[in-house]
């Protein structure tokens, strides 16, 4: 099997085959990564094919010593962060009552509404935790910034969806 390490360099040579072999290998990853920071599916196919085209046009710069994965991942969570703040510009209040959800279920109905509350910042931190298995050392990286902030947003995030589910409850 090849390595990534063995793609990337054959890709910089030009082969199609071998970005293709990356694409095929990560594109489950970087889509459900776009598709937990957007909550929706045609702004995480956007994101994931733009972090793609991006990757392919910068895959120069990428170290091959390092990890593909949270690179690819990192230029998703990146771009569909900038497709929310893109169309939440344009959406009305009264359609932004968008669905967060997964191909899965998620365990009821309570969580995916709470789910949907949160800010695609925090929705990228509890995803990529959660749903992706991620450390908060390895979210720190993949969406650049520091590991304090990391544990702040999941913090957060963990919180409000605590106190989401439990005025529902109450109410």
């Amino acid at each position: 099997m090849e390595t990534d390490a063995d793609l990337v360099l054959a890709a910089r040579r030009g082969s199609g085959e071998a970005f293709g072999r990356i694409f095929d290998r990560y594109w489950p990853r970087v889509w459900r990564a776009a598709y937990s920071t957007t909550g929706e599916r045609e702004l995480a196919n956007d994101a994931a094919q733009d972090a793609f085209l991006q990757a392919a046009s910068a895959l120069h710069r990428f170290d091959p010593s390092r990890a593909l994965e949270p690179w690819l991942v990192r230029i998703a969570i990146n771009r569909s962060l900038d497709l929310v703040r893109v169309r939440r510009r344009f959406v009305s209040e009264d359609s932004a009552d968008e669905r967060f959800g997964f191909d899965e279920p998620l365990p009821d109905d309570e969580l995916h509404e709470a789910l949907t509350r949160l800010g695609p910042e925090r929705r990228a931190v509890i995803a990529l935790h959660y749903w992706l298995d991620y450390t908060t050392p390895e979210i720190a990286e993949v969406l650049g910034v520091p590991l304090g902030t990391v544990n702040s947003r999941l913090a957060r995030a963990l919180r409000d969806l605590r106190l989401h589910l439990e005025a529902k409850r109450n109410v």
